[in-house]
Parts: C-alpha cells; structure tokens; sequence
C-alpha cells in the first residue's frame, strides 16, 4: 500500500515538501452534477429564476474557489494557477459542471479541479434553491490529470 503523503513518520500531519522538485506543465478536470425538478432546469436555461444568471454566478464561483483551494483545505499549497475552466452541460435531470484547472508547478491542481467543480454545484444550488430544496448534489470526482512524477490519470469507470 502506498504511503499517504501528508502525514509524517509519526503519523503526525504534514505539507508535502515540493521544494526540490522540477516544475512541469500539470492538469486536471473534475466533475459533479446536480440533479432537479424539470420546472426548476427550464428556470435555469431561461434566466427566469429569482436570482438572475445562474450558471454565470457559478461560473465565477467554481473559478475563484480553484484560486482559493490552499485557504480552504488545510494542507494544499496556495498555487499560481494559469488557467481554470467551469463550463456547464445540461440533461433531462439537472446540470453536469466540468472544471479544469492549469498550471506549470511543482504540485499538481487535482483540488483546485475538485474545488471549483464543488463550489460551482454549490452556487447553483444557493441560486436555485428559492424554486427547488430538493436538489441533490452528487457524483462529484476526478475525471483526470496530467503531468507530474506519477503521469497521466484517466477515470475508467462511469459515476454510480
């Protein structure tokens, strides 16, 4: 079994020291979807909700949680990112967002792809949740990454 990075040979929590590692170009996207009532999707698409744009709104969230991922979850280290991406698709039961984050660094941006997909769920639900309560967040995940020592990492199975 691998060992967990983060924690020292006591067992005692730690920052991961990336101090002597090269640079290199790194990515990663990750995925969630939120699940709705039919009404409360077409009041999404429209615009015609409460609260205006919705997936505008979440759109810059998703983007200014990935830049905020180092003060949100406690040993991630606060990264220069070069580019972050939330884009949105829609189905018969609700919204899939995408995230993508990018930089070249020492440590890779899998949290920041997370971070953004998560708090861009979020956001719609917060924008949302005059029309609807009872939407369901769910199937939030890694869907890949590249670069760094350990390669490339695509998911091999479909969301349960």
């Amino acid at each position: 079994m691998t060992r967990l990075t983060h924690l020292d040979d006591n067992g005692a929590a730690r920052m991961v020291d990336v101090g002597s590692k090269s640079a290199t170009v790194r990515s990663a996207r990750a995925e969630g979807h939120i699940r709705m009532s039919a009404p409360t999707l077409q009041a999404i698409r429209d615009g015609s909700g409460p609260k205006g744009d919705v997936l505008a709104v979440a759109r810059v969230a998703g983007i200014m949680a990935a830049k905020k991922t180092g003060d949100l979850i406690p040993l991630c280290h606060p990264l220069a990112l070069d580019k972050v991406i939330v884009d949105f698709a829609f189905d018969a039961g609700g919204i899939t967002v995408s995230a993508s984050a990018a930089l070249t660094g020492k440590t890779g941006v899998e949290m920041e792809a997370l971070t953004a997909a998560s708090i861009a769920l979020l956001t719609i639900y917060d924008m949302a949740k005059a029309l609807e309560k009872g939407m369901v967040i769910q199937d939030v995940r890694l869907i890949e990454k590249t670069g760094g020592k350990n390669g490339d990492w695509h998911t091999d199975r479909k969301a349960q």
